[in-house]
């Protein structure tokens, strides 16, 4: 079995035009160099800040 790459939004109602804009996103990230660990703490750390702020709000 093979992974399917997560469903995406749609962009743009043409689905040639949806389809075209997908594939310049993934040239993007894959040029993009790796994070560095610091970048991924970081990251991960606004993230965590953000769920934290939200839960807090729902309370």
């Amino acid at each position: 079995m093979t992974a399917r790459p997560p469903s995406r939004p749609v962009r743009d109602s043409d689905p040639v035009r949806n389809t075209a804009y997908w594939e310049r996103i993934d040239c993007i990230v894959a040029a993009a160099p790796p994070l560095s660990d610091r970048q991924r703490r970081t990251i991960r750390a606004m993230f965590s800040a953000s769920v934290v702020r939200s839960d807090r709000e729902a309370a």
